[in-house]
């Protein structure tokens, strides 16, 4: 259980990440800032509080021992950079460098850069890359946990269903699929484009345990993947969330998923948090 002074610095984090957000899109003049800053508690909460991380990123004793993710949204880099970057992979003035030619902070992650696991990007297939990497460790006896955070648009990809089927098929109760459900999607809202909903019951058909939680809740957050770890099934967290967070001009408007904002707009969405 997470007391008020973690919630409390929990929350100055996540303040910290998105004005960072807007700051290294704004900077790149290119990224994805509507599913960054959704996903932004999810992330927060996960490697300050509930992975095991080696942030040296040396092949030492502790290393293998790691727990591993995947942003299988990997348009979504810039989170992942900001929680790593708190973390200590690398110094946080380097984010200033993201989306930038030569940049180790590439626009979806890659492992040239300290803590990346997988290369990702290509919407759909996360999953199935989390899959091999917790059939690999349960093949080598190591209690790690697999952690793949998933956007809802892309849970229209048939990738995903067979990811879903084949952890099962395995027993992989070292995995944990997080699910940023925020219902919009470049083209617009997700039930528009290609309904998923019920979702927890299409996924709990493939003999997964779902949890549903709203994904700003960091108590929530926490406490649904502290459970997930202890499960003896695959899990799915299914993360209520807002697109485009903490930015009021930006939260749920599909506008905000891939453009980088003007100055005036940049302006104002940075005096929000003062």
């Amino acid at each position: 259980m997470l007391s008020d002074k973690e919630v409390k610095q929990l929350e100055e984090l996540c303040n910290e990440s998105r004005q960072n957000i807007l700051k290294m899109v704004y900077n790149a003049q290119s990224g994805h800032i509507g599913g960054a800053l959704s996903s932004t508690e999810l992330m927060t909460v996960l490697y300050h509080k509930c992975m095991k991380i080696c942030p040296k990123w040396t092949k030492d004793k502790d290393f293998a021992k790691r727990d591993r993710f995947v942003l299988s949204k990997g348009h979504a880099s810039s989170i992942l950079y900001c929680v790593l970057s708190q973390l200590g992979f690398f110094p946080k003035e380097e984010l200033m460098t993201f989306r930038i030619f030569g940049s180790r902070l590439q626009g979806h992650p890659v492992p040239i850069c300290p803590g990346i696991d997988a290369a990702t990007g290509s919407l759909g297939q996360g999953l199935s890359i989390a899959c091999g990497m917790a059939m690999g460790l349960r093949l080598d006896k190591n209690p790690a946990h697999v952690f793949c955070l998933m956007g809802d648009g892309e849970l229209q990809e048939g990738s995903v269903w067979e990811a879903f089927m084949h952890c099962t098929h395995e027993k992989l109760d070292n995995i944990v699929a997080i699910i940023d459900r925020n219902r919009l999607q470049i083209d617009g809202c997700t039930e528009d484009v290609k309904s998923l909903d019920p979702l927890d019951e299409k996924i709990r058909a493939f003999n997964w345990d779902v949890i549903e939680i709203d994904g700003h809740d960091i108590r929530a957050v926490y406490d649904a993947i502290e459970k997930a770890k202890a499960n003896s099934k695959p899990t799915a967290i299914i993360a209520n969330t807002i697109k485009g967070k903490g930015v009021s001009f930006m939260e749920n408007n599909a506008g905000w998923h891939g453009k980088a904002p003007k100055k005036d707009d940049f302006e104002k969405a940075i005096a929000e948090f003062s």
